[in-house]
C-alpha cells in the first residue's frame, strides 16, 4: 500500500480516482475538506450522521494534508460540488 508523509493518509490506484483517502477507508481528503468547508465541525465529522468510525485525529490530519496541498484539493471538492449541484 502507497503511504504518504502522513500518518493516516493513503493512496491506493483505483480507489477514489488515486487520490488521497484516509487509510482503511474510502472516504477522501476533499470529502472531509469538503464537508468542514460546508460547516460541519471535527466533532460532528466524526459522528455517525458524517462519518462514524473515523477519529478527529484522522480529520486533522485531513486537514494538515490540506494545508500542504491547497490547490489539488480545492479542485476535487469544486468538482464534487459541480456533480451535486447538477
Amino acid at each position: 500500500m502507497p503511504k504518504t508523509a502522513y500518518r493516516y493518509i493513503t493512496t491506493l490506484p483505483g480507489v477514489r480516482g488515486g487520490n488521497a483517502i484516509i487509510e482503511g477507508t474510502r472516504i477522501g481528503v476533499h470529502d472531509v475538506i469538503g464537508f468542514l468547508q460546508n460547516g460541519e465541525t471535527v466533532d460532528s465529522i466524526c459522528s455517525p450522521r458524517c462519518f462514524p468510525g473515523i477519529t478527529k485525529a484522522q480529520v486533522y490530519e485531513c486537514l494538515a494534508y490540506y494545508e500542504d496541498h491547497r490547490g489539488e484539493i480545492d479542485v476535487l471538492v469544486a468538482r464534487q460540488m459541480a456533480s451535486a449541484n447538477a
